[in-house]
């Protein structure tokens, strides 16, 4: 697990992985259904961590970084499904937040616009 895998090497392993079943990849509505549940799950596990709802004794115990895997490889399926290169919507979604968002929140080390007046 030391090697460093790219969005495109990941896209590419879940695709060999769902390949080799007949069903293949879910519907996109199917698809966003199960990404709202795989959501659900890391919303529970961020409240009993961080939130005022422990777990019941009779629960197992689940990681964070698990709920967010799952997450990644539903999102990485949706992808998939519908020809979608993640790399490149990222780089858009950046270019996006060092644009049009580029001076929305307060740089470390800058005054905030409220500091100033």
């Amino acid at each position: 697990m030391d090697q460093h895998k790219t969005v495109k090497e990941l896209q590419q392993e879940v695709d060999r992985y769902i390949s080799q079943f007949k069903e293949g990849y879910f519907s996109p509505l199917a698809m966003m259904a199960r990404m709202t549940e795989e959501l659900g799950e890391l919303a529970r596990e961020i409240n009993h961590y961080y939130g005022e709802k422990p777990k019941k004794d009779t629960e197992d115990e689940k990681a964070v970084e698990e709920e967010l895997g799952d997450i990644l490889f539903v999102l990485i399926c949706f992808a998939n499904s519908l020809g979608i290169d993640l790399e490149e919507a990222h780089d858009r979604v950046m270019n996006k937040f060092n644009t049009r968002d580029k001076n929305r929140w307060t740089r470390i080390g800058e005054e905030s616009n409220d500091e100033q007046n």
